[in-house]
């Protein structure tokens, strides 16, 4: 019985964080949120948290799915720096193709919310980048590239892939966005070069 309801609490915080994803925290009320988990407002209380509680959690589901899978594509920078970053890209551009999940990214439309979410979810979210950032720009440092090329690229590949979810939900193409990133990795490729990075 233990592990059914741990299944269906992974199911209703699902359900609750591509809610959030799709509306946004301001515009997803609490009766959105009851619809989308098949609970009621007491059982989304008692099992959820509140609405800032609940929206902090789906941040943090969020962020450790997709986190691990930027870990992954990049775990190989290292020797294949190039390639690591165009999986990473990968990565962004394989969610926002995925056509069972919103457009965009939870966490860049988060951050534009940070006037209206609580002070723990606004924290995380800034904090959340800055994951971003120190994972790209360790993988470049590993990649041949230092100081501050690395530190410019990672801050770069970062505003990019935030960039890309922003274009998607503006409705640009699989191509245009492709186009964005391989412009990124043409530089980046130009900047390991000189490094005497590889590929």
């Amino acid at each position: 019985m233990a592990g059914k309801k741990q299944f269906d609490m992974d199911v209703a915080l699902d359900a609750a964080m591509v809610q959030f994803w799709r509306a946004g925290y301001a515009d997803t009320s609490l009766d959105d949120l009851s619809r989308v988990t098949g609970l009621n407002r007491s059982s989304i209380y008692s099992s959820l948290g509140d609405k800032d509680r609940l929206f902090l959690r789906c941040l943090e589901r969020y962020a450790a799915r997709y986190g691990e899978r930027y870990d992954t594509a990049l775990a190989d920078a290292a020797a294949h720096p190039l390639a690591a970053v165009r999986a990473f890209f990968d990565v962004t551009l394989a969610r926002i193709a995925d056509p069972d999940l919103p457009d965009g990214c939870l966490i860049a439309q988060s951050v534009m919310a940070i006037p209206v979410l609580g002070p723990a979810a606004a924290a995380y979210a800034q904090e959340a980048l800055g994951f971003q950032r120190a994972r790209l720009r360790a993988a470049l440092k590993a990649g041949g590239l230092t100081g501050a090329t690395a530190e410019a690229f990672a801050e770069h590949a970062a505003a990019v892939n935030q960039s890309l979810a922003v274009m998607s939900r503006a409705g640009a193409s699989p191509a245009q966005l492709r186009s964005v990133v391989g412009v990124t990795a043409d530089a980046l490729a130009h900047a390991l070069a000189g490094a005497g990075g590889g590929s």
